[in-house]
């Protein structure tokens, strides 16, 4: 979608009547339905006079394209301007320019393609703008089959117009040089270089033909985004299937065939447990159904599982290589589909589905309902789900109602199950005993497993428990801490270590939760000593977790109960309940399963043990004797 094109002739001619910024808001509210804010306005004005200096005074032909806002296919980012003709051969061209109004800059030399500008009032990180300019160009010829078969070339650039750049300038710091000279960089006294590369690559008019090319051409992965997500799967020990993952692995295949050549909508229902390996079996689907010519996106809600899993695929590979852009396009956000069209996608394939929610956003002020959302973007939507695992109250995501939202759209509906356990240690027996444990439900026969190895601790004190998973974590990165949100997280310490946010003063223990500084808390190789909470862990897994049970779950008479009374003022799940739920009696019950679902999810990470420690001294006496009994039944 193009908010606003036309030939050469007519932006300047819009930028003299001093209408263009108007036409803008205007075609905003025509095709997205929202108005247009004072800052993008003025955003607008600013940055397009500017290029109109550029191209009047040059030499590009008066009927060259212009474009302005052009989302990009399957992402939610949107390219400043295109102007498009063809070039010395005859081919055709467009250039593509990302435009800044920024000032100031500070260099991040440790990250890849990163920079600080001033962003909502203060110093924040943000991508560099050749980066950007250049991922946005990449992403375009991922997708876009005139560009694969040779009919266009796309060439990046940045226009910083406001911004005059120095002497080892901050903006130009080596560290940014690959992106640079992939997608050159032009400040406020640049545009006599700027008019220079658009006259170089746009010697000829095209009438629009170019942009509609770009907008309107057929859309399919490019051979090399095949090449590259496939090579990144295969040979990966993490992401072998076996048993029923590839029996529903060949069946989903089978499906997705199928919808290539039919009209109906197909949803695929997945149930699994903890450590069935949906994952997994997600990560497989979205290669090889990528290797099939299929648009196909991999999908969560948090970001947690999505960034790890992104960087378990290209770790190594880390290198400026494109596969690091191409591939992290295809992981997404389940807010990501409420402007989408029926069909824009062949294949989604969600994971975590149970932690689908209804509005979408930030204000959750987005969409309708995202499980509806998805089906209808989609030709085959997978959902891998377990409802035992649904933590917040804005959970919607239950077989009952992706089977609702499915009927709603005359799709085919199947339903599978994955019953192989590769968490635990392989253990159903583990996951059955600790449904029982918690009261999540009743289970036979729990304290009865054969050949049987998982290991299961209660340490009466937090330090202990911390030096235990530091210990097991120094063999291989892959054992954290965890526990229940019953602690504040302070927002203006989120990236200082030294700051306790969870402390037990009996044993003069404290951590941090997880800092806001990395969004891989999961396998980052520091974040052993930060506490994980139910939002950075869900999806994941590690060999040893360590749970800290806190005050929102005690022992009276005998029986575990909950206290939603305790849990953190700045955790979000349980917001709304009142008014949700006026019966007292219901949202308690609510609260309940919540917090229990939510134990569970935390106490089922590790694949080959579970360390706990309690806050409340019966029920830890309790885990105890339970503990000693489990692990009497299963030597």
């Amino acid at each position: 979608m193009i908010i606003y094109s036309g030939l050469l002739s007519e932006f300047e001619s819009d930028i003299d009547d001093g209408v263009l910024a108007t036409k803008l808001s205007d075609a905003v509210k025509e095709k997205m339905g929202r108005t247009t804010p004072f800052s993008e306005f003025s955003s607008w004005h600013n940055s397009l006079e500017s290029m109109y200096i550029v191209l009047n005074n040059s030499n590009v032909p008066k009927d060259a394209g212009i474009a302005i806002e052009y989302n990009i296919p399957y992402t939610g980012k949107r390219v400043d301007m295109i102007v498009s003709g063809t070039d010395s051969e005859g081919t055709g061209s467009a250039v593509v320019i990302e435009l800044k109004q920024w000032t100031v800059t500070e260099s991040v030399e440790e990250k890849d393609g990163i920079i600080k500008t001033i962003l909502g009032g203060s110093m924040n990180e943000t991508v560099h703008p050749s980066f950007q300019a250049w991922s946005y160009v990449q992403i375009i010829n991922d997708y876009n089959i005139c560009v694969q078969d040779g009919l266009l070339n796309l060439r990046p650039c940045a226009y910083l117009h406001n911004y005059d750049i120095q002497e080892n300038d901050p903006l130009t710091n080596p560290v940014y040089n690959y992106y640079m000279t992939e997608a050159p960089l032009f400040g406020a006294r640049d545009r006599t270089e700027l008019r220079k590369f658009i006259e170089k690559y746009i010697r000829y008019g095209d009438r629009k033909n170019v942009i509609e090319m770009i907008d309107g051409g057929r859309l399919r992965p490019s051979k090399s985004l095949q090449d590259c997500i496939v090579s990144l799967v295969t040979g990966n020990r993490e992401f072998v299937m076996i048993d029923s993952q590839k029996v529903v692995y060949e069946e989903i295949l089978r499906q997705a065939t199928a919808s290539r050549s039919d009209s109906f909508k197909r949803v695929i229902i997945v149930e699994g447990g903890p450590g069935t390996g949906k994952s997994v079996l997600a990560i497989n689907l979205l290669a090889e159904l990528t290797s099939d010519d299929d648009i196909v996106a991999y999908v969560t809600k948090n970001s947690a599982p999505r960034n790890v899993y992104h960087k378990k695929l290209t770790e190594g590979k880390y290198n400026l290589s494109r596969s690091v852009t191409s591939v992290k396009n295809m992981f997404k956000g389940s807010g990501s589909f409420t402007k989408s069209d029926k069909n824009d996608f062949d294949v989604l394939v969600v994971d975590e589905s149970h932690r689908l929610m209804e509005k979408s956003g930030m204000f959750k002020n987005k969409g309708e309902n995202q499980i509806k959302e998805i089906i209808n973007a989609s030709k085959l939507s997978v959902f891998f789900i377990d409802e035992s695992q649904r933590v917040t109250l804005d959970d919607v995501g239950t077989v009952e109602n992706i089977e609702f939202f499915a009927k709603q759209a005359n799709a085919r509906v199947k339903k599978m199950e994955l019953d192989s356990q590769f968490r635990c240690d392989g253990s159903d027996g583990y996951i059955a005993w600790l449904d029982d444990l918690l009261g999540i439900r009743e289970t036979a026969h729990f304290d009865t497993v054969d050949d049987f190895n998982y290991d299961i601790r209660l340490f009466d004190n937090p330090l202990e428990l911390q030096r235990a998973i530091e210990e097991k974590n120094r063999k291989v990165n892959k054992s954290r801490m965890v526990a229940g949100y019953c602690w504040n997280w302070a927002s203006d310490k989120k990236n200082d270590p030294g700051h306790w946010d969870i402390k037990i003063d009996e044993f003069d223990f404290g951590m941090s939760w997880n800092l806001g500084s990395t969004n891989t808390w999961a396998i980052d190789e520091e974040s052993v000593n930060e506490i994980g909470c139910i939002h950075t862990c869900q999806g994941l897994e590690f060999d040893y977790v360590g749970v800290i049970i806190g005050d929102d779950m005690r022992l009276e008479n005998g029986q575990i109960v909950t206290d939603r009374t305790k849990r953190a003022k700045t955790d979000q799940s349980l917001r709304g309940l009142a008014k949700k739920y006026p019966n007292l009696d219901e949202a308690d019950a609510v609260a309940d399963r919540i917090i229990r679902n939510t134990y569970r999810t935390l106490m089922t990470r590790g694949m080959k043990g579970c360390y706990i420690y309690c806050t409340d001294k019966p029920l830890q006496e309790y885990f105890k004797k339970r503990i000693e009994r489990f692990n009497i039944s299963t030597q």
